[in-house]
């Protein structure tokens, strides 16, 4: 890939992060911290006692995030797909239920950073099988399902580009 066409790459996907929710924008690098191992998401992000919590069972359900980048199915074929998809499922239900995803756009950008374009395919249906279980709150569950377009949910192909942009956590530094 020439250096134009990165850069466009980078540019269009700092575009789509900027289209998201504050909210949606830090769970997102608080994910991307935890499931890259990037930095120590307790002292980054961890505000309150609850939110510790929440880091702490991200940290315990995001060790099935090894689990998937070794299980990840090479065929179109049925084989090793339970091995993929109930992990890939667990995942992105304790995403989605900490309502701090409200779309599939959200959720996609976060699951190519975590496991890489090759999980592409495979998320329409994660992201619908997770959205419809009874861990989502019924008013969210609407929201959610209504957020992934056709196109989206019957995509013929994905594209095989790894993404570029990996959000991260920037301390602003209080004015003097």
């Amino acid at each position: 890939m020439s250096s134009t066409q990165t850069a466009h790459q980078l540019f269009a996907e700092m575009r789509e992060f900027a289209t998201f929710t504050a909210s949606e924008q830090r769970y997102i690098r608080r994910s991307l911290d935890v499931g890259l191992g990037r930095q120590d998401a307790f002292r980054v992000w961890a505000r309150d006692g609850d939110e510790t919590a929440s880091i702490r069972t991200q940290y315990v359900v995001y060790q099935d995030l090894k689990v998937l980048r070794r299980e990840l199915p090479q065929s179109e074929g049925l084989d090793g797909m339970e091995r993929f998809m109930g992990p890939l499922l667990r995942v992105s239900t304790f995403d989605l239920a900490q309502e701090r995803l409200s779309s599939f756009s959200a959720y996609r950008f976060l699951y190519e950073r975590l496991l890489g374009a090759e999980v592409r395919p495979w998320l329409p249906s994660a992201f619908c099988g997770a959205a419809a279980l009874p861990q989502i709150r019924p008013c969210r569950r609407k929201g959610l399902l209504q957020s992934i377009s056709e196109a989206a949910a019957t995509a013929p192909g994905w594209s095989p580009r790894e993404p570029a942009f990996f959000p991260e956590f920037v301390e602003l530094e209080e004015a003097a």
